[in-house]
């Protein structure tokens, strides 16, 4: 007889901010958002106090990488503008990004969660799926193991869910967030999943988000209820049929363990619609930060890739894509912003955008290339001429 799968998703709790932390421990307790230029890191002054920099002083139209929980409570959350978050936060403690510690860091926690239970699925800088199916322990035990281990390794917490599935895994390891632990079989489905809203399904985005709410579907539970047919109609026979199974939580995918990646993407969703020319250098920041993270993904996966392509979503809900073939694989952040950036100028550039991605394809792995050299990098979002229409 098969033993029940047992699913984790392991989410690093607000990792950039709290490995900054690590470093600014009197900052433990306050409002901190990563997200500011190198003129902003902290000075240490000659009685051996630092002076930080501070969210009202910001000038510019760059964008918050991330933020402590207390900066979060006040309403500032990643990939929203610095001005923006200085009127809601003006008092919280700005400091740049430092994509090097937080890839080394990201490196120790998954070795240590590696010693404990070695199949994993690597899905970012900041989180993994495990299967625990085959690993000896009861699932609390073992939860709470693997998050000593990794805070062992890191000085971090981390959230845990533990679940038959991958999908619920995802959910359930936000349900409890700072250094949180929930498990979760079928039989909590109805107390503890299908109150939440439809959107808190991974796959579940704005647009549908939107269309569900039309329909007057605004919960998990409401979704699940829905007729197979009713949303077949409404989104498809693909895509129906995959609501229907998500909101009962039915999902059979398996870990993606050993096999070579098809391809390595970020993307972000903006918290207004943001235009190509008025908000030109907030998009130049995000778009920056795309490209930084997907190369960051490359590097610490192994991989270089030839396809670079582009993902936009305007205000009107349509998305395209675009995509370039290069002569050789390449991983740094130079070459692929700098391809992404010529993608960028086969697209209209004429209304409100709402998400932005960036993502490379045709891997092959680093072991079998010479490492290319770095790159100066050049203006930022070059996809944006200046000519650009209003």
């Amino acid at each position: 007889m098969s033993r029940p799968r047992r699913i984790a998703h392991l989410d690093m709790d607000a990792f950039f901010a709290s490995v900054e932390l690590l470093r600014y421990p009197d900052l433990r307790g306050q409002p901190v958002v990563v997200g500011g230029r190198s003129v902003d890191a902290p000075v240490t002054q000659p009685d051996g106090t630092r002076r930080y920099a501070r969210l009202r002083d910001y000038v510019g139209r760059g964008v918050v990488t991330t933020s402590t929980y207390e900066a979060r409570a006040l309403g500032v959350f990643s990939a929203m503008g610095l001005m923006k978050s200085a009127q809601l936060a003006p008092d919280a403690i700005l400091l740049p990004a430092d994509f090097e510690a937080y890839r080394a860091t990201s490196r120790r926690f998954k070795a240590a969660v590696a010693e404990i239970a070695p199949k994993i699925e690597d899905r970012g800088i900041d989180e993994i799926y495990i299967d625990l199916t085959d690993v000896p322990g009861d699932s609390e035990p073992l939860a709470r193991r693997i998050k000593n281990a990794v805070f062992a390794a890191t000085g971090l917490t981390c959230s845990i869910g533990i679940t038959p599935n991958k999908l619920l895994a995802k959910i359930c390891s936000d349900l409890d967030k700072p250094d949180g632990l929930t498990l979760l079989d079928h039989s909590d489905m109805p107390r503890r999943i299908w109150p939440l809203p439809a959107r808190k399904i991974n796959g579940i985005g704005p647009k549908a988000t939107e269309k569900l709410t039309a329909l007057g579907i605004h919960t998990i539970g409401e979704l699940a209820q829905a007729p197979v047919d009713f949303l077949v109609a409404h989104f498809g026979r693909s895509s129906g049929a995959w609501l229907h199974a998500a909101a009962n939580g039915i999902d059979d995918r398996e870990l993606s363990t050993d096999s070579v990646p098809r391809s390595i993407s970020r993307e972000t969703t903006f918290e207004r619609d943001l235009h190509a020319r008025q908000d030109r250098a907030a998009l130049s920041e995000i778009f920056t930060s795309l490209c930084q993270r997907v190369a960051a993904d490359l590097q610490r996966k192994g991989y270089a890739g030839r396809t670079i392509g582009i993902k936009l979503r305007y205000a009107d809900f349509q998305t395209v894509t675009r995509d370039i073939t290069l002569p050789a694989p390449v991983a740094d952040l130079a070459a692929i912003r700098r391809a992404a950036g010529e993608c960028l100028k086969r697209v209209p550039l004429d209304q409100r955008l709402r998400l932005l991605g960036v993502r490379v394809g045709t891997l092959t792995p680093l072991a079998e290339l010479a490492q290319p050299p770095r790159e100066r990098q050049g203006d930022l979002f070059v996809g944006l001429d200046a000519d650009t229409p209003a």
